[in-house]
């Protein structure tokens, strides 16, 4: 699957710090991360509902009955999970932890594997960019940064013309009939930037069919 240029615009983005969480308490994430259902959420924005699928493999590491801190019966589980993330033709593989506690057995084992998998997807998942995590691995936290505003109407109705012209005949007919209307939006050399591109990809597409 080649991904459209809205898809790749959308993974060169970087990462908004409003959905960046602090790690709070003695247990969880020790540094700054993402919510699990912010990253199936992002895959599902950029990918769609079908463009994406996972597969899990968990392991036990312990599962023991001990006490808690206050000295009341408490079940321990420690489980490790390998995530196998495929999207668009591609596979990433990453793994995660996770560990539960509590009075029943069955509530310790759940916890433990459900935080386990959540990490592994959320691990695997940031390797295709810095919306899914991966801008948090960066001490400078460079593309970490607020989501800029979005594109009028306009703007947008401008980009889906030009990534649907298919011959340069095309492209070039837009820009002779919309190139001043484009400028005045205030978005002139983006547009121009989309226009550039857009030439670049039909001529590679025309090289390939000669």
């Amino acid at each position: 699957m080649t991904l459209t240029p809205e898809q790749q615009r959308m993974l060169e983005a970087p990462l908004d710090p409003k959905y960046v969480k602090k790690p709070s308490g003695s247990f969880g994430p020790k540094g700054d991360y993402l919510e699990g259902w912010h990253v199936i959420n992002e895959l599902n924005r950029v990918f769609g509902f079908a463009g994406w699928s996972y597969t899990i493999d968990l392991s036990r590491d312990a599962l023991t009955e001990g006490k808690d801190s206050k000295g009341n019966p408490q079940w321990q589980a420690a489980y490790t999970c390998i995530c196998t993330l495929t999207v668009a033709g591609v596979t990433r593989q990453d793994v995660g932890f996770g560990s539960g506690f509590a009075k029943a057995v069955g509530d310790a084992v759940e916890g433990a594997t459900k935080e386990a998998a959540t990490d592994a997807l959320k691990r695997a998942a940031r390797t295709f960019g810095n919306i899914f995590g991966l801008a948090l691995y960066d001490k400078s936290r460079a593309n970490v940064q607020a989501a800029p505003e979005p594109e009028p109407e306009t703007v947008r109705l401008f980009r889906e013309q030009i990534n649907a012209c298919e011959t340069m005949v095309q492209l070039n007919e837009w820009k002779a009939k919309n190139a001043k209307a484009a400028n005045a939006t205030g978005y002139g050399d983006a547009l121009v930037s989309a226009w550039t591109t857009r030439k670049a990809e039909v001529e590679a597409m025309d090289r390939v069919a000669a």
